[in-house]
């Protein structure tokens, strides 16, 4: 089966940690694209760096591949790759990371400056920040699965989205979970 996996949520949630616990545990990632790590590589900007990941995710899609992306949601393309992989048969996930705050994820994002990583300016990740239900609401049409990890301190599930209905899981219920409940129910 070909699986495209979307590891999604705003700037500085973990995402790339993530993507580390999800190779230990899954064997169906495929080829794994993820921009920042290759913007590093290049050493160029992240416009040269978004070239390259779109370019090996299309690679991937013209070979039949099952790949993996680690996105913010924040812009078309991500609902436009899962439309097109959807209909060519692939089997699409979501793995969402969330946190409560703009704020939590800007301190992230300051101590991963601190230790040498890459910066994201502050008004993209409030943008994106304010934006994220309306990112996930129009990805999740196109998803066969979709899990909802808090990650306020490490990687708790708290919902999955199957046949088109968002359920909590366990008793930890963090704000970001409650304000997505609301934004789709509406």
């Amino acid at each position: 089966m070909r699986v495209y996996t979307i590891i999604g949520g705003v700037n500085g949630v973990g995402k790339s940690s993530f993507t580390g616990v999800l190779k230990e545990r899954s064997t169906d990632l495929g080829i794994i694209v993820d921009v920042d790590k290759i913007t590093a590589e290049l050493g160029a900007g992240a416009l040269a760096g978004g070239k390259v990941a779109l370019k090996k995710i299309n690679e991937c899609i013209d070979k039949g591949v099952s790949f993996t992306q680690e996105t913010t949601l924040s812009g078309r393309k991500t609902e436009a790759t899962a439309q097109k992989v959807k209909e060519l048969g692939y089997h699409v996930r979501l793995f969402y990371i969330g946190l409560d705050t703009a704020t939590e994820s800007l301190a992230r994002i300051a101590n991963r400056v601190r230790r040498g990583g890459h910066d994201i300016p502050e008004n993209d990740v409030e943008r994106r920040f304010a934006g994220r239900w309306e990112a996930v609401a129009k990805i999740l049409p196109y998803c066969d699965e979709a899990e909802f990890y808090d990650n306020d301190n490490g990687f708790v599930k708290v919902a999955e989205y199957r046949n088109g209905e968002l359920r909590t899981v366990g008793k930890h219920q963090p704000k970001w979970l409650r304000e997505l409940q609301e934004y789709l129910s509406k």
